[in-house]
């Protein structure tokens, strides 16, 4: 369970392919554009191909012969079997890397639990949203026993004040209790939303819905996390169930 994002705002690649700069002109404009070039493939025929995505889609891009043109598409061989499907499922399911994290640790934050709590999650989170809103609450028992702090990155892309209701949180006195009013009263519509976004304040959240969408989100909440192991998880959408405990770890 995901909330969408009402308007999407594109970011640059997670991490610059060492040949970025042989690429064809076509593919810099194409990420003028938008789009983010993950990486080439090797696809028969003759053809280059490339991973890319917009936003959170996967494309497969093929640059024609003469490398001034650019076809969007599926490539297929004679039995109907798409040549670079499993590619493209790799490179752009890529783990988030230790730099994604590190831009998270710099990304516009709300604290959510003890400053020496043990485990650290990001969660990308709209006032708005209220899969956000269920997971804030299923968190509850490991905040308030001390063992995770949530930092909720503050995106406002849902609905049309979610920003500015985002702003009124991260602008209060105490952005962690401006957090729970607007998440113990979703129901009535949450935490009032500031008449006015300063142009500073919407820059971070511009950004915080950028770095969202260069980690592979679509929309909240998104979750990262350190697993056992120390590798980085992720998690699109509410969890649920045995999901919690990964996550957040044992009550």
């Amino acid at each position: 369970m995901l909330c969408g994002a009402f308007a999407a705002t594109f970011g640059a690649a997670q991490d610059v392919d060492p040949k970025a700069e042989d690429y064809p002109p076509v593919l810099k404009v194409i990420e003028q554009q938008g789009l983010t070039i993950l990486g080439e493939m090797q696809v028969p025929g003759g053809l280059r191909a490339f991973a890319a995505k917009a936003g959170a889609q996967p494309l497969a891009l093929y640059l024609t012969p003469d490398g001034e043109h650019v076809v969007v598409g599926t490539l297929v061989d004679g039995s109907g079997q798409d040549m670079a499907e499993a590619q493209l499922k790799e490179m752009v399911e890529a783990p988030i890397k230790e730099e994604g994290w590190k831009k998270l640790e710099r990304s516009t934050w709300v604290q959510d639990g003890e400053q020496n709590a043990p485990r650290i999650v990001y969660v990308f989170t709209d006032p708005n949203c209220p899969y956000c809103n269920q997971f804030w609450t299923a968190a509850r028992p490991w905040v308030e026993t001390g063992k995770v702090q949530l930092r909720h990155v503050m995106v406002g892309v849902i609905r049309q004040d979610s920003p500015a209701k985002a702003a009124a949180i991260l602008e209060a006195t105490s952005p962690q209790d401006a957090l729970a009013e607007n998440e113990l009263n979703y129901q009535n519509g949450g935490i009032s939303p500031l008449e006015t976004v300063a142009p500073d304040m919407a820059a971070k959240l511009e950004a915080n819905a950028a770095l969202m969408t260069e980690l592979g989100f679509a929309g909240t909440p998104a979750i990262v996390f350190r697993k056992v192991d120390g590798s980085i998880g992720n998690v699109a959408g509410l969890p649920q169930g045995a999901a919690l405990e990964m996550i957040l770890g044992p009550k």
